[in-house]
């Protein structure tokens, strides 16, 4: 799996002109799924997000967790993490997982992230979003596993 991670003041999810997810202060998620992925790979990325060290202290350190910030998760499904470009000019996707295989895995990461004790919000698997993104600092990690 693949993630982009970013630390946001507020984000917003769109579907056909209906917001259908928002959060203030948080992570925005977006979540890639190879088809080598499983539960084991969604459940060791959500507890790596849950306490990866993002956000500021008292001190302006990044020293801590999403769930010390007391932040919310807005995660949104991004078969594109694994498109390959290398060749031509049209990207490939043949690496990204099936979305029979895709669809659960990034409902388990977003219920294993809830489970952590984070709000999530989720987008909608294979529609057409518009997300709305205020990055904070900006903040951007990705992590894979």
């Amino acid at each position: 799996m693949r993630l982009v991670v970013q630390r946001v003041s507020r984000a917003s999810v769109t579907v056909a002109r209906e917001r259908v997810a928002e959060i203030g202060p948080g992570l925005v998620i977006l979540v890639g799924v190879g088809p080598a992925d499983g539960p084991p790979q969604a459940d060791w990325l959500a507890e790596k997000t849950a306490h990866l060290r993002i956000f500021e202290d008292a001190a302006g350190k990044l020293n801590r967790s999403l769930l010390e910030a007391g932040g919310s998760a807005l995660v949104v499904s991004q078969f594109t993490l694994y498109a390959d470009a290398q060749k031509g000019r049209r990207p490939s996707f043949i690496g990204a997982a099936p979305p029979e295989q895709a669809e659960p895995l990034v409902a388990r990461y977003a219920e294993a992230l809830r489970a952590l004790g984070v709000p999530v919000q989720t987008g909608v698997f294979r529609a057409n979003m518009q997300v709305e993104i205020l990055n904070d600092g900006p903040v951007t990690i990705l992590l894979e596993r």
